[in-house]
């Protein structure tokens, strides 16, 4: 027995469970069973018993009996847990219907084979009235052929049915009574139920902190709870019955209204699917604004039923999150300059041209050095952090061959495997070269900022390598129409399956015996899914603790003609970008800084260019930076080589630091002389870098022609 609820009322459905199905397939077989033995006994017995002297049971009967018996022991043992009810009913008619057919064969209309169907027509009731009203057909059917056919007189026809139905009423009227009783009982049982359960969901409603709005499918408010009449400054007894427009009015983050078609209400209605937000505010009776996350869970399948949209207010954590945000930026952008210094000083302690120390003090100045790189590293994941989540982290794409990008960044990594003893490995570019056979590895297209993605597949790799002690790091690049896969897989210590959900998270780090000796800030992998975010990528990861894991980049892929077609636009635009970028002198700042102690050593660096551009019909012309004596200031007199001489009683020079007044070249040329003009010449070389477009190879060669002129009027000078 089942209960269900159906426009408002209860309603009562007998069903079979597999215990009783299992009965009825045991007494399908039974009777089976019998009727054979009966053919046996009556057809090829030579001494028929007294009892069955006038009967015999033809042989489609006893062929029906065997079909019937062997399905219902294959339903027994194979049947379907959901198809009880419906299997049992059908094998009980048939039973019944073998039955009739060992009575038709009878030469008298009422014979002891009739206790066959009186026996089988006592369980009708049992399964309702639709089965005993097709068993009442099936008896007036068997009477009516006895009659027609001859076999019985009218009077005997209506006997056999009178007495066939008796059974049937008796099973009716005993069944239902027992069924009444247990459907007041289970219409008792269900509203205690649904009572108990409406006073616990009650509590749980009535107790949380997140407010709870339920409306019909007409739009009309059900259900308001506490928390969501403070927050919204609404009674129940006024909200109840309103249109839910009337009290959830949805703005922007900018505080403009919301279109229908971006009301989170109206899409959940339409896409009868939940929708997750943080992106509205709520206009409250005072006019008081609330951010909000939301969550809107339509009800009632595909025929709409109304909604449930559950809701809490995050104001307060919002205005949390970006005073730690601010603070997390100030003070690492304040503490980045004290830890570079410090950096730059304990490199210049290491290098043997500035500095003689022992072996025992380069052990510690090392160690100090490589931790200001990390806490330096740390500062920089920081402030990236920091920008990604206020959105001031630009993006400057470019087109890249991923493969080829890829593989640069896998050689510069090779050395931290090589330290390991690991199997590195790079699958689209593997050593595979017999006779005249190649391996012509794929050629993916993506329209990416190549720092972001350089940042976030060596930190893949760099992780793979970190958390591997033994093994192999394997890197690969696969690809469809839609999507470029760069993955990053090894055969480190794996990641629980309760750390999956939370890896990707800020701060978030695996905390067991394997990783606890393992450096990390938590930092990296957070900043890398933002980073894939930017580039409208998605970075998953797929792991077996103890195993290894992999690690999958997702980016959109573009066409070979789209890269082609981007690279072209760019090269129209040369001449344009290469005329805005023309390098400038500025003469008052270098005499200002005529006494320059310390000048920072940056050597000139030209971008390769990561995609073959098409030629050009012409080469336009570019305007490069004039020769560096044309560039020196119309008063500028270079000093006249002098030899050195002991000046005992001087001091130094007032434009000189004490260590520069000691540093002059052999041919008595002060080094702060030269070092001015380095600095010029980096200054100039600066400017020309500030386009990454002029990393073309045409403009990379006149760069590199300018760069010689440098350095031989710096020989001539020296």
């Amino acid at each position: 027995m089942i209960i269900y609820a159906k426009k408002g009322y209860l309603v009562a459905s007998k069903i079979i469970s597999r215990f009783w199905f299992s009965r009825i397939c045991d007494g399908t077989v039974f009777l089976s069973l019998l009727v054979v033995a009966l053919f046996i006994v009556t057809n090829f017995l030579p001494n028929k018993p007294s009892l069955f002297a006038t009967q015999e049971i033809p042989a489609f009967v006893a062929i029906y009996a065997v079909i019937l018996g062997v399905s219902a022991v294959a339903l027994r043992i194979w049947s379907p847990n959901s198809k009880e009810t419906a299997l049992g009913q059908t094998l009980y008619l048939l039973s019944a219907v073998l039955t009739l057919l060992v009575n038709i064969a009878s030469p008298e209309p009422i014979s002891l084979l009739f206790g066959l169907w009186l026996l089988i027509a006592a369980f009708a009731g049992y399964f309702g009235l639709t089965i005993t009203s097709v068993m009442t057909i099936l008896l007036a059917i068997l009477s009516s052929y006895l009659w027609i056919n001859g076999k019985s007189s009218l009077a005997q026809a209506v006997q056999l049915f009178g007495l066939g139905v008796t059974p049937l009423i008796l099973g009716l009227i005993m069944w239902r009574g027992q069924t009444e009783e247990k459907k007041q009982k289970t219409y008792q049982d269900v509203v205690h139920n649904l009572g108990a359960t409406k006073n616990r969901s009650d509590i749980v409603i009535n107790s949380i902190d997140d407010g709870v709005i339920t409306i019909s499918q007409d739009g009309v408010i059900e259900l308001i709870n506490p928390s969501a009449q403070q927050m919204l400054g609404w009674q129940e007894k006024d909200a109840m019955g309103l249109n839910w427009q009337s009290i959830l009015k949805f703005l922007t983050l900018d505080g403009k209204d919301v279109a229908d078609v971006d009301n989170p209400v109206n899409q959940a209605l339409e896409t009868k699917n939940p929708i997750h937000s943080d992106k509205f505010q709520l206009l409250t009776n005072s006019g008081k604004r609330l951010l909000i996350y939301l969550v809107c869970t339509p009800l009632g399948g595909q025929g709409g039923g109304g909604q449930i949209i559950v809701f809490r207010d995050i104001t307060k954590e919002k205005a949390e999150e970006r005073e730690q945000a601010e603070f997390i930026s100030t003070a690492s952008h304040e503490m980045r300059t004290p830890v570079a210094s410090i950096e730059g000083y304990l490199g210049l302690a290491l290098n043997p041209a500035t500095a003689t120390i022992d072996d025992k003090a380069r052990d510690f100045i090392t160690k100090a050095h490589a931790s200001a790189e990390h806490l330096g590293r740390l500062f920089q994941d920081l402030l990236d952090i920091s920008k990604a989540d206020d959105g001031r982290l630009k993006s400057q794409p470019e087109v890249l061959d991923v493969t080829s990008f890829v593989e640069e960044i896998f050689q510069g990594l090779a050395h931290k495997a090589k330290e390991k003893n690991l199997h590195y490995i790079f699958k689209p570019r593997p050593d595979i070269e017999k006779g005249d056979e190649r391996y012509i590895g794929p050629i993916f297209y993506v329209d990416v900022d190549p720092d972001h993605f350089r940042e976030v597949t060596a930190n893949l790799i760099e992780n793979a390598i970190k958390y591997t002690l033994s093994g192999s790091v394997v890197v690969d690049i696969l690809g469809d129409e839609k999507n470029v896969t760069v993955s990053v897989q090894d055969s480190g210590i794996g990641i629980p399956a309760e750390d999956l959900p939370h890896l990707f998270q800020k701060f978030y780090r695996v905390d067991n015996t394997d990783t606890r000796e393992i450096g990390g800030t938590g930092l990296g992998l957070y900043l890398s899914r933002r980073l894939a975010e930017s580039m409208s990528g998605h970075l998953r990861v797929e792991s077996e603790y103890k195993k290894g894991s992999t690690f999958f980049l997702d980016v959109p892929r573009i066409s070979h003609e789209e890269a082609m077609r981007k690279i072209n636009d760019l090269s129209r635009k040369l001449p344009e970008i290469v005329k805005e970028s023309r390098p400038t002198l500025d003469t008052d700042e270098l005499s200002a800084n005529s006494g320059i102690s310390l000048v920072e050593s940056e050597p000139l660096t030209i971008p390769q260019p990561r995609i073959t551009p098409q030629p050009m019909q012409q080469t336009p012309e570019i305007a490069l930076p004039q020769p560096i004596e044309q560039q020196m200031p119309s008063d500028f007199i270079p000093p006249q080589p002098q030899p050195v001489q002991a000046q005992p009683n001087n001091g130094p020079s007032p434009n000189l630091t004490p260590q520069q007044s000691q540093q002059t070249t052999r041919q008595g040329w002060p080094q702060a002389t030269i070092d001015q003009l380095h600095q010029l010449a980096k200054q100039s070389e600066r400017q020309v870098q500030t386009r990454p477009n002029l990393s073309l190879s045409d403009i990379e060669q006149r760069v590199q022609d300018q760069r010689r002129q440098i350095k031989a009027q710096d020989r001539h000078l020296t």
